[in-house]
């Protein structure tokens, strides 16, 4: 196995070399230098970003999920995508039935504290799999910063034996998960402003690509109305008014018809939303929406309403 000193992530680098000379403001001038290398990284890998995204949705329609794996920081970001799903697209979430699942090397304990030797064993990342009862319609998402992590590896190279769809989301070119996935995408930021953590740029990298990838799948899954969540999960008051300027925006209905219509739907955003649009009941919004497979542009374009998010 090549050695660390020799990936992108853990070389030293020379803009920053004497940082602990510096007063607070020039740190953070510093390493807000270094951050803005992280989106022309990103986009460099967009194209593989891309693929992913559509192979998550194919794997939705079909009644698989989005599983992303990975160690340390990288372990930590799949889940916190996985978890963000569910308030923000209405799905369920989580191991073994969720729509997204994050795991990490080292299970829940190592969310908050390092398992020692859980990143080196790829058995343990078949395991993961395993215990998911994965199917060729999953696609699974490798996630390492060093692009070679034991633990990702084993868990691709097993998704790969059941057919399921990889992708690999690395700092590194070349990246060694890169050439177990149908699609790699490689965000190469550089060495960090403090040699070899992770958690900075490549970090940042890794939050950009989970969020497109989730966030991409699930319009390209008809969960939004134009760029308005259509079908966030009313859990507090926050939520609530959010879920009531978004059917005022789609429909162009008052604040109290808004209301009216989510206590309607049973605080349903989707089913109120598609309710206003096609001047429909709670029932006929649900048939709607199940003959359309839950895709909200499709439903209400079924009804002959060609309106546009931006025509409201």
């Amino acid at each position: 196995m090549e050695k660390l000193s020799a990936l992108p992530t853990e070389t030293v680098n020379p803009r920053t070399r004497d940082i602990d000379l510096l007063p607070a403001l020039d740190i953070v001038r510093l390493m807000n230098e270094e951050d803005r290398r992280v989106p022309e990284a990103v986009g460099a890998a967009l194209p593989a970003v891309a693929k992913i995204a559509e192979a998550a949705a194919a794997s939705f329609a079909n009644g698989g999920r989005l599983i992303y794996m990975g160690a340390g920081t990288s372990g930590r970001l799949g889940v916190l995508d996985a978890a963000e799903c569910r308030p923000t697209f209405g799905v369920p979430v989580g191991a073994p039935d969720g729509m997204v699942i994050g795991l990490i090397a080292g299970g829940e304990r190592a969310m908050f504290n390092a398992v020692e030797g859980a990143e080196d064993s790829p058995e343990l990342g078949e395991a993961d799999l395993k215990s998911l009862a994965l199917t060729d319609r999953d696609t699974v998402v490798g996630v390492a910063a060093s692009g070679r992590t034991p633990y990702v590896i084993g868990g691709l190279t097993y998704a790969r034996s059941v057919g399921a769809v990889t992708g690999a989301v690395s700092c590194a070119a070349g990246a060694k998960i890169s050439a177990l996935a149908d699609y790699a995408a490689e965000a190469v930021c550089g060495p960090e402003a403090l040699t070899g953590s992770t958690r900075l740029k490549a970090g940042s990298a890794q939050k950009m690509i989970l969020n497109m990838i989730s966030t991409a799948a699930f319009i390209l899954s008809g969960k939004t109305w134009g760029n308005l969540m259509a079908d966030v999960q009313i859990t507090n008051e926050k939520l609530a008014d959010r879920a009531r300027r978004i059917v005022m925006t789609a429909s162009g209905c008052g604040e109290e018809e808004a209301a009216a219509l989510l206590e309607a739907s049973g605080n349903d955003t989707k089913t109120a939303l598609v309710m206003a649009l096609c001047a429909v009941d709670r029932e006929s919004a649900q048939k709607l929406l199940t003959a359309s497979g839950g895709h909200i542009r499709r439903a209400v374009n079924s009804r002959g309403v060609e309106a546009h998010a931006s025509d409201k």
